[in-house]
Order: C-alpha cells, then structure tokens, then sequence
C-alpha cells in the first residue's frame, strides 16, 4: 500500500492509501503529490471536531478569497493506481469512485476524503482529514446528499492532524498560516 508523507510548518504526519479500492482517487493524488503541485500550499479550512481541507492551488496564498475554489489544471492527464490513463475534466475534476461495494468506506477520524462541490467529477486536487466520525460524509448514508469517498487514512501523526484543527481561525481560515511543504508518496 503507497504512503503519504506530509511535511508542514507544523510537523509530519504520514497516511496509507486504499490504491487497491480507490485506484482513480489515489492516482490523481500521488500524480499531485510526487509532481509537486501541493508543495506551498495552505489548509484552508480547518474545523475541530470536524476536518481540515487542504489542496487548493490559491491557497498558496494564505489569505486568497479564492481558497477553496481551484483544481488542478483542466485536460491534464495521469495514470490511476491501476494503470489506466485518466484525463482531468474541463475544470480539473476526476471520476468519482463510488457505488461499489469495494467503495464503501465510512468518513471516519482519520480518513482521508475527496472534497468536491456536490457536481459529479467536481473532485480534483482538494480533500479533507476527518478529525472526528463523520458517516453523514459518506456517499452511502442516504441521510444527505454528501459524497465524499475516502481514498487513505493517517497512520502516524494523528495528534498532530488533531491539533490543526484546533488552531485559532478566522472563518475557517488559520490565523497563523499552516503550510505544507511537501507531500511525497512511496
């Protein structure tokens, strides 16, 4: 199973990905992680007892109004974790990976999940660290419309991922910026 390495100004954490079950999702992401497109870019958003949402490329500006906005570049191309290629949609989104059985995995703390807009394929390069149980994120829980699919979960540094989102905030937003340095997948 592929492993994440986080690097931010606040320490690492790592986290295993679902390749396996989730080949699309963690294609997308070890394509943006090992190519750089991470490195430099703020959390956003983070939330206690919720998550914090990171990947938006204006959010290397830590105070953007557009944080929370941007995907990857439209039409570009990478290799799902299955080894088919897969072509990113006219605003950076992917396929969403849910409806099989294989698929369902809860939004649990410490999961890693797919931030999207509700539109299908609006996923791209933004997600989100549970830092708490959230089912009523998970494309199976008919009790809203939410569909989240979870595609790894952190498997050192969880107080530290805690902690994040225990920062002071302003709407959502870190006071003090928290940026990542790197995200590096072996």
């Amino acid at each position: 199973m592929p492993t994440a390495t986080f690097t931010t100004t606040m320490g690492t954490f790592k986290a295993e990905l679902y390749a396996d079950k989730m080949p699309i999702t963690c294609g997308n992401f070890i394509d943006l992680a090992n190519s750089g497109f991470y490195d430099g870019i703020h959390f956003h958003r983070v939330i206690p007892n919720f998550m914090n949402q990171f990947g938006c490329p204006y959010a290397k500006d830590a105070n953007s109004p557009r944080a929370g906005t941007g995907n990857p570049d439209p039409g570009t191309s990478f290799t799902s974790c299955d080894g088919k290629t897969q072509t990113r949609t006219d605003d950076g989104g992917i396929p969403d990976e849910i409806g099989s059985p294989h698929q369902k995995i809860s939004n649990t703390a410490g999961t890693l999940s797919m931030a999207n807009t509700g539109r299908p394929k609006s996923g791209g390069s933004q997600f989100f660290i549970n830092v708490a149980d959230n089912n009523f994120l998970d494309w199976f829980n008919t009790s809203t419309p939410s569909a989240h699919p979870v595609f790894g979960k952190v498997t050192e540094g969880f107080e530290l991922v805690t902690q994040i989102s225990t920062v002071q905030t302003r709407n959502d937003n870190p006071v003090d910026p928290i940026k990542m340095i790197s995200i590096r997948v072996e």
